[in-house]
């Protein structure tokens, strides 16, 4: 018997369909999901009706999917198939609920395999872009037992708390954010403090910041090719760095999720506009050995992200959210209208810090000023 979605949950699906995705009488939209999100991709699914939407849920068994990645079909399952091309080419709406879910064999598997297996990807949001889609990713999908297990958390509160942060209403997010975005997009300077002894100053490149409030910008010329489905919970101004300034050090309070492993306690240091050094408490590894492989650029500041959604307080994969927390990246910014076109990009999360434009304190404490 197919899950049921819990009453939270078909209060996140309602704001999803009635806030963030606007879904119109009429319009047609595909659900896709798998094993441990079929409740509240259920009541997504219920909700779109309920408007008036016509909607396929597309179900990925998540046993049968490993089943192929044994059998050495990575490349099978990065193709997709024709009837799923033709119902997104079709579509007006899109809402993908994160999976796998088993996040130890995600990392047990090759990398190379895995990579096959998203094969996917750019052709995906290549015919995004062409049919108009609007949509949004629900991060959700990355509360499994597996991946809680891994990070001796208690899976229930920190799904409840993504769902909740689901809840935060965009128009709030978007007038909290209306200010950074001006301050951002016209400032030069951006220095970083925080009690913990991180000081850091780094410089804005000119570019627009942009303001990610949990509704997707499909068409919009002020965003990037991959914004028409928006990140939910949503809650972030992102802008582009001038990658040749940067000095001083930034500890991170939070960690940093990256899809198949994490790290925790991040240390980055700048001096003449370059990365010197950088250590973790957990994680290193991976982040020293993508760091090695990584392009020209790999030690040059990328981005700042400054997090807008009140109630994503501290909850693993929320952390560029969570409101008045800065994330710095490093590497890879061409996507944000930047110069930095190196392979490798990651970053550190700073929770509570203050942060001041050419001078001006705009966060302190947490708080949006």
């Amino acid at each position: 018997m197919a899950a049921k979605g819990s009453p939270l949950e078909r209060d996140v699906a309602r704001s999803l369909v009635t806030r963030c995705l606007k879904v119109r009488a009429g319009e047609s939209a595909v659900v896709e999901s798998w094993d441990h999100t079929l409740g509240i991709a259920g009541a997504v699914v219920d909700e779109i009706r309920r408007v008036g939407g016509r909607v396929l849920q597309i179900h990925e068994d998540e046993t049968a999917w490993w089943r192929a990645i044994d059998r050495r079909q990575g490349r099978l399952l990065g193709r997709g198939s024709a009837p799923e091309w033709a119902a997104l080419g079709a579509a007006d709406v899109y809402v993908h609920f994160w999976g796998p879910g088993d996040t130890v064999r995600i990392e047990r598997t090759p990398e190379k395999t895995f990579d096959e297996a998203m094969g996917w990807f750019s052709p995906w949001y290549a015919s995004a872009r062409k049919s108009g889609l609007r949509g949004a990713r629900v991060a959700v999908g990355f509360a499994t037992e597996e991946r809680a297990r891994q990070w001796g958390i208690d899976r229930t509160p920190w799904e409840e708390r993504i769902l909740r942060a689901c809840l935060v209403d965009p128009a709030e997010m978007a007038r909290r954010g209306a200010g950074l975005v001006r301050a951002l997009s016209r400032g030069d300077a951006v220095r970083i403090t925080h009690p913990n002894g991180t000081d850091l100053s780094v410089a804005l490149s000119g570019r627009p910041a942009r303001l990610h409030d949990g509704t997707p910008h499909a068409r919009d010329p002020r965003y990037g090719p991959y914004d028409m489905l928006a990140q939910v919970p949503g809650g972030r101004v992102v802008v582009a760095l001038d990658s040749r300034t940067a000095e001083g050090t930034i500890h991170a309070n939070r960690r940093t999720n990256i899809w198949w492993y994490w790290n925790d306690g991040g240390t980055l240091t700048f001096s003449k506009g370059k990365m010197t050094s950088f250590s973790f408490d957990h994680g290193g590894k991976e982040f020293s050995r993508s760091f090695r492989a990584g392009t020209a650029g790999r030690d040059r500041t990328g981005s700042l992200t400054i997090g807008l959604n009140p109630a994503a307080r501290e909850v693993p994969v929320l952390e560029s959210v969570e409101l008045g927390a800065a994330t710095v990246s490093v590497g890879q910014n061409r996507g944000l209208g930047g110069t930095n076109g190196s392979s490798f990009m990651n970053w550190v999360t700073l929770g509570g810090g203050e942060i001041a434009v050419d001078g001006v304190p705009v966060v302190r404490a947490g708080r949006i000023l």
